[in-house]
Parts: C-alpha cells; structure tokens; sequence
C-alpha cells in the first residue's frame, strides 16, 4: 500500500492491516446503511423483547439450580417454552 502521506502519520517503512480489518469494514459499512439500521431497530424489538420476556414471565432472572449443566438446561426448556408459545400463537392466528 503506498500512501504519500506515509511519513507524514508514522516513521514505519509499511502500514500493516489486520487479516481481519476488511471484513470489519464491510460490516460496519453495513450496520451504518439504511437496511443495516433497519435491521438494528428490528433487532431491539425481536431479540431484545425475546430475553426480556424469558427474565420477567418464565424465570430466567435467577436460575433455579447451580452448575452449568443445570443452568443450561432451564436456558434450554425456557428457549423450548417460548417458541411452543409462539408455534401455539401462530397456529391460532391461521385458522
């Protein structure tokens, strides 16, 4: 990469880039265009409605037992819970 302002910024010979720094580009790009904020708004309404519903109506705010066998199963049967909830709601919208 030759940039005329090279020594202007550092002394180094060469700038390197991380192997990863144009895939983060790119996403960023992607979370700054309109779609990109469209989805991001979406995003607080789905996801962020889905943990909120999991902590104040199925439990999830404290868990029951201890260990991580424990706690990943009630995450798990709370997760099971919520999308029975939401195949039985979109059942009954159908018919």
């Amino acid at each position: 990469m030759n940039c005329p302002l090279l020594a202007k910024c550092t002394k180094s010979k060469a700038i390197t880039r991380h192997v990863w720094e144009g895939a983060k580009e790119q996403v960023r790009l992607n979370r700054l265009s309109n779609e990109g904020k469209w989805i991001y708004r979406m995003r607080k309404e789905k996801i962020e409605r889905s943990f909120a519903d999991s902590k104040e109506l199925h439990g999830l705010r404290y868990c029951r037992l201890r260990g991580l066998q424990n706690v990943s199963e009630q995450a798990l049967l709370t997760a099971a819970c919520q999308n029975m909830k939401k195949i039985a709601l979109h059942l009954s919208r159908g018919s």
